[in-house]
């Protein structure tokens, strides 16, 4: 009697604990980059599109990430940033979102994208910002006029945040 009393309380406790749910581990990833080379043969024009050069590196962009499958592609309502950010929306499938930069990571920002995988193509001076943002302190500075290969991945888990910048020329 005490034998399967044992065995029921060892069977009782085994399936209470495989019952317990794991801990819910989300992830948000957001990988940032400046928009490609803009064409400045007219220094009067706002919304240049991109250059040979730039088309060049926005096909280099997408060959880079191609292994990353994002859930979305956020751009600036720019022609420079949306050429920069389409090749790898069409890798994905996806349709280019724009953003504007006196949002940027807003509650709603942060809520279209929880748990996913995003693409944003700013600017020299509002990419390092919007990383800033997200990660929670000022770390970043303006990117060089003249510099377009930075990448920027910050990842949440669980609220935490954790960045890197890699140099891709």
């Amino acid at each position: 009697m005490i034998r399967y009393l044992v065995i029921i309380c060892i069977t009782f406790f085994s399936i209470n604990a495989l019952a317990q749910e794991k801990p819910h581990t989300e992830t948000t990833t957001y990988y940032f980059i400046r928009h490609a080379e803009k064409d400045r043969s007219n220094p009067s024009e706002k919304d240049a599109h991109l250059t040979q050069e730039g088309h060049q590196r926005a096909q280099d962009w997408s060959i880079i990430l191609q292994h990353t499958p994002f859930d979305a592609v956020y751009s600036t309502d720019f022609n420079r940033t949306k050429e920069t950010a389409q090749p790898t929306a069409d890798n994905n499938r996806l349709e280019i979102i724009t953003y504007s930069v006196n949002t940027g990571y807003d509650e709603a920002f942060k809520e279209a994208t929880k748990g996913k995988t995003v693409l944003i193509v700013g600017h020299s001076n509002t990419i390092p910002d919007f990383v800033n943002a997200v990660i929670g302190h000022e770390k970043y500075n303006d990117i060089e006029d003249s510099y377009n290969g930075n990448l920027y991945i910050v990842t949440i888990i669980n609220g935490i945040a954790s960045d890197q910048l890699l140099t891709i020329n």
